[in-house]
């Protein structure tokens, strides 16, 4: 690693008062984070919204089965 860049690694480190490790941890999180939004947003640009109304509107289906019901025992429901 170029001293310069380790200067400035310790320097941000240092003023958040985290390790060098710390804060490389943080930022790759940061970083997949922004790839994920990145992968949801081209799919979402890529959608057939015409396909997906007719899936959601089509006749026929079954309701729920009672393992796919939320049990209390499982914890608050998802919101």
């Amino acid at each position: 690693m170029p001293v310069s860049l380790r200067a400035a690694l310790e320097s941000i480190s240092d003023r958040d008062r985290t390790s060098i490790n710390q804060f490389l941890v943080a930022a790759a999180e940061k970083n997949a984070a922004m790839w994920t939004e990145e992968f949801f947003l081209e799919r979402r640009n890529r959608a057939d919204r015409e396909a997906f109304r007719r899936i959601l509107n089509r006749e026929g289906g079954s309701a729920p089965r009672a393992e796919d019901e939320w049990k209390e025992s499982n914890g608050p429901a998802p919101v």
